[in-house]
């Protein structure tokens, strides 16, 4: 389940825009009605409350953020006591080779946080999307991306809080993220978020 043993890494990274985008997060009035949808880039380019017409919904997204930066700040989110938290985080550990136990660690000590601080929180883990490797060299990631998900699904039942799979939902029939989702092989197009919208009122969590 690890990603190779030899390859280093490091937790320390933080991408450029973190400082700016985590103040900007911290000075935002918050609210205990908050839908908050916590994680990257993929996140950060869903205008979650216009495509979900909720208000309540906030995009708390980094481009580049790692499992570890987004527990850096989740404390300011915590402090809200919204009413859900859904994360979606790992594409950019695994790009930074972070091993997979040490991801999941770090999943896990979001939710032992969340349900300590914030207990009428609901919180809901939302699987890593697939790639399509036309667009982007991702080739010898995927199997981390399965890794992941499969860790992430086992961590939903362990701590009893939701999981929204949406790998299964993207995939083409070779196993590549359906490109007309996709505009680089990783990230969603407009379609994809509508999607991605779909499924999450599908699934009744909003």
């Amino acid at each position: 389940m690890d990603n190779d043993a030899q390859t280093p890494w490091d937790g320390s990274y933080r991408p450029p825009i973190y400082g700016c985008k985590a103040g900007q997060f911290k000075s935002f009035p918050k609210s205990a009605t908050d839908i908050i949808f916590l994680g990257d880039s993929v996140i950060a380019y869903g205008h979650w409350n216009e495509l979900l017409s909720l208000p309540a919904a906030k995009n708390r997204g980094i481009p580049g953020d790692t499992t570890f930066g987004v527990m850096e700040r989740l404390q300011d989110v915590i402090d809200g006591n919204p009413a859900k938290i859904l994360v979606f985080a790992g594409f950019n550990d695994i790009i930074r080779n972070i091993p997979v136990d040490v991801m999941m660690d770090n999943f896990s000590e979001m939710i032992g946080r969340i349900k300590t601080a914030s207990t009428s929180t609901a919180i809901y883990l939302q699987t890593l999307t697939p790639v399509n490797d036309a667009f982007i060299d991702l080739i010898g990631k995927r199997k981390y991306i399965i890794a992941v998900n499969n860790g992430l699904k086992d961590l939903a039942e362990k701590e009893n809080v939701g999981l929204i799979d949406l790998h299964s939902h993207f995939l083409d029939d070779s196993g590549n993220l359906d490109e007309q989702y996709t505009f680089d092989g990783l990230h969603m197009n407009d379609l994809g978020y509508f999607k991605w919208v779909g499924i999450l009122k599908e699934s009744g969590y909003l």
